[in-house]
């Protein structure tokens, strides 16, 4: 669903080096089952069962695979199996200084050169992130739309291959946010911290921009040992 909201609002796919629409679409539909916990952390993945559910040859299945052990999503045991990993917080703290290092500097460029068109989109995203708040069977649909409000905001400064290597490297974080998302009250603050940053950033307000980017994204992080604590299967 990413791909098409993305191109709905104008904003350019995801993309995967090497390898063609045909690996584009196996490993958006595999890097998404497993951010969203379909496919939790210790799930054997069968090559041969991914050509039959995808109805492609075992090529397209190798160089997806690749690509998401790339990212640390999957382990590949040569000659044996590929198994779905589990969460490195290590790296889950990494992928969240980079993005809060790329974000606040988006954040603060938009609130001094923002095109209307900007906030236009980022404020369509947060409408639909609302009209789905309280429905808790759309959870990863409400993920989904909260990637692309940030990749909403690398756009406007066109810089989308930027929002590319935050997300190359958050996939640890993803599945941590997923884990997150259903705690109460969780979706509400997203939303309200959406509408902080759209705030920020329409006021002209660089440092309210930034302290809104900054809160936001600290909401998560901050709950990694409690997470872990609670969840200790998915973690590393």
């Amino acid at each position: 669903m990413a791909i098409s909201l993305a191109a709905s609002f104008g904003l350019p796919a995801m993309q995967v080096q090497a390898g063609g629409g045909t690996v584009q679409r196996v490993y958006e539909s595999l890097r998404k089952r497993i951010i969203t916990l379909e496919l939790p952390p210790d799930t054997t993945l069968s090559r041969t069962d991914l050509t039959e559910t995808y109805g492609v040859s075992q090529t397209p299945i190798r160089e997806a695979l690749q690509l998401l052990k790339q990212e640390g999503l999957v382990h590949i045991f040569p000659q044996s199996k590929t198994v779905v990993t589990r969460i490195d917080v290590p790296q889950t703290y990494e992928a969240h200084f980079l993005r809060v290092a790329l974000e606040t500097e988006v954040c603060r460029r938009l609130a001094t050169e923002a095109p209307a068109d900007v906030l236009t989109r980022a404020r369509s995203i947060i409408r639909m992130q609302e009209a789905i708040a309280e429905d808790t069977s759309q959870i990863a649909v409400f993920q989904e739309l909260d990637e692309l409000f940030h990749q909403t905001l690398f756009a406007g400064l066109r810089q989308s291959g930027l929002h590319q290597l935050v997300r190359e490297r958050s996939g640890h974080l993803e599945r941590i946010r997923r884990l997150h998302l259903p705690e109460q009250g969780k979706v509400l603050n997203i939303l309200s911290g959406h509408r902080a940053i759209v705030d920020g950033i329409a006021s002209g307000d660089p440092d309210a921009a930034i302290a809104a980017i900054r809160g936001h994204l600290s909401q998560t992080v901050s709950k990694v040992e409690a997470l872990r604590e609670e969840f200790p299967q998915y973690f590393a």
